[in-house]
């Protein structure tokens, strides 16, 4: 042990603290600012994870004492002040007032590997220490504080720990695990041990966020190092990253929003279009342009039919951001004003507002509370459809021919059913107008060719468009233009300038990117279920996405509008009933305006589409869904874990419901949750046929999210909290063991965010400390969280393994394996050479499986007198 001590980095204790009254216990007591459950339900987690232990209720359940109602003090000179909570955001932590101490200083600095001490000083007068027992500060009165200088621990901190070199302190880092910091409490005389990958990486991340407030010196609370990681989370998630990733096309925010980092045009200047018809907004932005000449800002004016594949690929050379929906507000004089409403972004690379991205993160801002976010984002995206004929795939010039799956309507009922009941006809007065728009996309875009197919009636991902998609990195097709480029003995640059201009044509290259553009409108870009095939496939999951409309359609309008309701805006209605005859050239169209819309109208239209599901992809031999081939005519027996949609839907039978989580779900389950496919269906991965990201073993939050929601509209509560604990846990796991990562999808078979596929994974590109995770899966954790009980949240706040939980057989990670032996070989390599600190003593054992567990159990029993007698004979 004496060596572990000292290899351990001595801090310097930083001057001029803020002086903690170690007399006064913290207060423990939830902040309705910062606590993600219920403030009104007590918090068990809370509880663990500040070692209290849980006291019993009158009904069995525990829950944790009731915390003194004592506040955090300190002390500017003799006036006493309030202390902000420990688990306070950090604006509130770190950006308020420092308080200033006369208390002695030291100053005590060193790094890892040092074994002579600088005794402390004070005046330049050598003090000693003469100290008993451990060096560990072991005061139970009352919280644990640290007195920290800012700069030089997070220096000593990444020297010793982040061994990678990626300023993250992760478990693949092989330093101690191991730092002393001196207490408040003593003034530092006395030091206490910061160890393992949790504590140090929050350390870190705290001190990244102190300096971001410029702070030199802090007292820092040991609770917010070892905060419950469950809490810890959902409380940065909903306080901290749903911020980081809200934009506004504003003065203020344009700058942020037209950045775009899949532009690798010629022109990378501030670009913004503006819908035909808004003049309002157009000279809006013009005086932004013209008070701030530093933006550089361009405002230009789409023409009235701006979804036209040949104008779109003529906006490639100079692409921008595409104006949102704005607020018009009156100021004190009088005069209207526009306000640009706030979205949110996915993150990373994605820097605008995304279809069905926009869905679940909205899901997730309804959990926390942010109603009126929320509600920006439906408004929105019925600016989309009315402007540019659809919600689309992004807010970006290169996307205005394509949408994403739909889900307008579940997003407004969900947010109507939250709304105050006490504006009642405001809030039918709102969801009128958007059950309007949705309709208008529903007839413009998914029930109009080329979406739909006349034939089967069964509606497709195939969007029109021109050319090679300008937002995918710039080698993403090579492998697929080379040959073609070597026919003609040109680069592979060369022929795509040449086919992008027209000049060169090539209808099998054509045909590819009818089927690449579909692949992207479906949200799963890319997968070999939908490869070279997608836009002729009547997919399980857009139809089921479809008959939500229908129905939610019908369900508004009956409960909402007494049965009928007229439309406002005029365009043509798909023919009713879908006949090839009717949709043929000249064929007649009803106009919006001349028709009243009834909910027995819809619930026809949606009955319809569950028969042509039930005939055409309902599979009762397998017991699932498959995508019907429109042009084979035939079912795709690609299996896909979007078999599971007609559940959230509801567009399942009772006995659909049971086949599929008898026979379908097992196919999907892991030990993250539900992957996306099956490994069979996938097929055989090489260096000419590589994995891609939305097939097995990759998972993604939609497809957890719409599976939890599913199962337990049909009542299977249990499964949808089994694979919600799977998730959660995946989740925390990776946020305890590297430095706060939030993904934007998992491996889920080795519950790894290390994700070998075509556009790697977002999300992990930090240093120090995560400042908006990833939006779908923010979301996720949120929602996951509402699907477990108290005492499996307080599970995974430990980490227990879901196989361990539910005692199920454990998996075999082959290739977790393989890394931990790498890992413990290079500790042990590095201990070795006196570089690394000890060598850990633990072993790490797998969880035994269900076998494994039956054979041990019977060689207990087996080894008794009967056993024995046995044996003799």
């Amino acid at each position: 042990m004496a060596n572990i001590q000292d290899n351990k980095a001595k801090l310097p204790i930083p001057k001029n603290l803020l002086f903690i009254e170690h007399e006064v216990p913290s207060s423990t007591a939830a902040s309705a600012s910062t606590t993600p459950t219920d403030p009104s339900v007590a918090d068990p987690l809370a509880a663990v994870g500040a070692g209290i232990p849980p006291q019993p209720q009158t009904n069995g359940a525990t829950s944790p004492p009731i915390p003194p109602l004592t506040q955090r003090v300190g002390k500017l000179g003799l006036v006493e002040t309030k202390l902000p909570d420990v688990h306070a955001e950090p604006h509130e932590y770190y950006g308020g007032a420092e308080v200033w101490t006369r208390a002695r200083t030291f100053s005590n600095s060193g790094v890892a590997g040092t074994t002579k001490r600088r005794p402390p000083q004070m005046g330049g007068e050598k003090i000693s220490r003469n100290r008993r027992l451990s060096h560990d500060e072991t005061t139970a009165s009352a919280p644990r504080r640290f007195l920290i200088d800012v700069e030089e621990t997070m220096r000593i901190v990444l020297e010793q720990e982040d061994t990678d070199r990626n300023f993250q302190i992760s478990i693949y880092d092989s330093g101690p695990k191991l730092l002393s910091l001196g207490t408040a409490s003593s003034n530092a005389h006395k030091t206490f041990d910061i160890r393992g990958t949790y504590m140090l990486s929050n350390l870190l991340q705290e001190l990244a966020l102190a300096r971001d407030y410029g702070r030199k010196r802090i007292v820092l609370d040991e609770a917010r190092l070892a905060e419950n990681p469950v809490d810890r989370l959902s409380r940065m998630i909903k306080n901290s990253f749903w911020n980081a990733l809200t934009r506004r096309i504003d003065a203020e925010g344009l700058e942020v929003a037209c950045a775009d980092p899949k532009n690798r045009s010629q022109h990378t200047k501030a670009r913004i279009y503006i819908p035909y018809g808004e003049d309002e907004i157009a000279e809006h932005y013009r005086q932004i342009a013209r008070e701030k000449p530093n933006l550089n800002l361009t405002v230009d004016i789409l023409p009235q039919k701006c979804d036209d594949p040949a104008f779109v690929k003529s906006l490639n050379d100079k692409p921008g951001i595409l104006a949102l929906a704005m607020d018009r507000k009156v100021d004190t004089d009088g005069k209207v004003k526009l306000e640009a409403l706030p979205f949110i972004v996915p993150g990373a690379r994605f820097n605008e507002k995304y279809g069905w991205d926009s869905y679940f993160m909205a899901l997730g801002l309804l959990v926390d509370g942010k109603m009126d976010l929320a509600k920006s984002i439906v408004e929105h995206c019925m600016f989309e459809i009315k402007h540019y004929n659809k919600v689309l795939n992004g807010n970006r010039s290169y996307y205005l021919c394509r949408s994403q799956p739909p889900f307008l309507t579940d997003l407004a009922l969900q947010i109507y059913n939250q709304l105050d009941r006490s504006q009642k006809e405001e809030n039918k007065s709102w969801l009128k107008r958007v059950i309007q728009a949705s309709i208008k996309e529903y007839h413009s875009y998914w029930m109009s060719e080329p979406s739909l197919d006349p034939v089967s009636g069964l509606s497709r991902y195939r969007p029109v468009g021109l050319g090679i998609p300008p937002e995918t990195e710039a080698t993403h097709f090579t492998h697929i233009l080379q040959p073609y480029a070597q026919k003609l003995r040109i680069s592979v640059n060369e022929y795509i300038e040449g086919y992008n201009n027209l000049t060169i044509h090539e209808p099998e290259l054509d045909e590819y990117f009818l089927h690449d553009r579909g692949v992207r409108e479906s949200g799963h870009d890319t997968s070999y279920r939908l490869d070279k095939k997608c836009a002729d496939l009547g997919t399980v999951d857009l139809n089921s996405l479809l008959y939500k409309y229908e129905f939610d359609i019908a369900s508004a309008i009956e409960v909402a509008f007494d049965g009928e309701m007229d439309l406002e805006e005029e365009f043509p209605l798909s023919p009713w009933p879908v006949t090839p005859e009717a949709f043929e050239s000249g064929a007649p169209r009803e106009i919006s305006t001349s028709v009243i819309q009834t909910s027995k109208h819809w619930f026809e239209r949606a009955a319809k589409r569950k028969e042509i599901m039930d005939e055409l992809c309902w599979n009762d031999g397998h017991g699932m869904y498959f995508d019907y081939d429109t042009k084979a005519k035939k079912q795709a027996r690609y299996e896909s874990v979007t078999a599971l949609w007609p559940l959230w839907a509801g567009c399942a039978s009772e006995n659909q419901a049971l086949k599929l989580v008898r026979y379908a779900l097992p196919k999907f389950e892991v030990a993250g949750g539900l992957v996306s496919g099956t490994e069979e269906s996938r097929g055989i991965i090489s260096l000419d046929r590589p994995n891609r990201q939305w097939d097995y073993p990759y998972a993604w939050p939609p497809h957890q999210i719409m599976a939890w929601v599913g199962l337990e509209r049909y009542g299977f509560v249990d499964d949808a909290a089994r694979l919600a604990y799977r998730w959660i846990y995946m989740m925390t796991l990776s946020f305890v063991d590297f430095n706060g990562i939030v993904p934007e999808k998992f491996d889920a078979v080795e519950l790894s965010h290390m994700v070998d596929a075509e556009y790697g994974n977002q999300g992990t590109d930090f240093r120090y400390v995560p400042r908006e995770g990833f939006g779908w899966m923010n979301s996720a954790y949120q929602i996951g969280l509402q699907c477990l009980s108290t005492g499996m949240r307080r599970a995974v706040a430990n980490c227990v393994p879901p196989w361990v939980f539910f005692n199920l057989p454990a998996p075999d990670f082959t290739s977790a394996k393989k890394r931990r032996a790498e890992r413990e070989a290079r500790e042990a390599e590095a201990a070795a050479s006196g570089h690394g600190g000890a060598p850990k003593l633990e072993v790490h054992h797998d969880p035994p499986s269900l076998e494994e567990a039956v054979a041990k159990l019977k060689l207990e029993l087996g080894a008794g007198p009967a056993a024995g007698a046995e044996g003799q004979q």
